[in-house]
């Protein structure tokens, strides 16, 4: 039987922060964040709306909005589905309320639109990965990444299976077994672990690769899995 889980998602009223809520409540406990809480609130109102709609009664979790500091308190599983450039604006706010046994989750991807498409500017600009530097600012800290490759609108689309996989990394098992058991849960999607935290830069980067493919074979939603 799957235990219930205390998930808070910062960045929560964004299209990731959604699907990982509406998938994820039918068994967990979910707070979604934002900067403004009011927006927060309503968010998470209309969320287990539809949450409700679809599951009925056998929805186990519930969902709650609030501002980004009381979000990451007292949560078992912390997502940060922020922009590059706000991770240290971010942590500095997060970095004393975060439980010492929290695992933190970044789907977090470095990149930019330019003429020639999107690029990954930890490359073009010398710049550290999304993960290297959220381990930077938030030092001693269980830090996981994945997701870099899903589609939000399928996320969203809670009827629908991913059929996709994600590339997992990090340097604790434990908080990387217990991100898996959350990923599995996941219709159609599987989690492959791709090594260290060092090497996400290799799954973050198939982000923007995925998003060039897809307008310039006019590919709707591309997922990214291994035969």
């Amino acid at each position: 039987m799957t235990s219930i889980m205390k998930i808070a998602i910062i960045g929560g009223t964004g299209g990731m922060g959604e699907g990982f809520a509406l998938r994820w409540v039918i068994n967990h406990d979910i707070t979604i964040g934002s900067r403004d809480a009011e927006k927060a609130i309503n968010s998470a109102e209309l969320y287990m709306k539809t949450a409700l709609s679809s599951y009925g009664s056998n929805m186990k979790g519930t969902i709650k909005g609030t501002d980004n500091i009381s979000c990451s308190k007292d949560s078992d599983i912390l997502i940060l589905s922020i922009p590059y450039e706000s991770i240290k604006l971010t942590c500095d706010a997060i970095s004393n309320n975060i439980r010492k046994d929290c695992i933190i989750i970044s789907p977090i991807v470095p990149m930019e639109r330019n003429d020639l498409g999107f690029t990954y500017i930890s490359f073009e600009k010398n710049m550290k990965s999304a993960a290297r530097l959220l381990a930077d600012n938030l030092p001693n800290t269980k830090i996981v990444s994945a997701f870099h490759s899903i589609s939000e609108v399928k996320l969203k689309n809670i009827h629908e299976s991913l059929d996709s996989d994600t590339f997992v990394c990090g340097d604790d098992q434990d908080a990387i077994e217990k991100l898996n058991q959350l990923i599995v849960e996941i219709k159609g999607l599987r989690p492959l672990y791709l090594g260290s935290l060092s090497l996400s830069y290799q799954a973050e980067v198939l982000t923007p690769m995925l998003l060039n493919a897809s307008k310039k074979n006019k590919l709707k939603h591309p997922g990214i899995k291994l035969t």
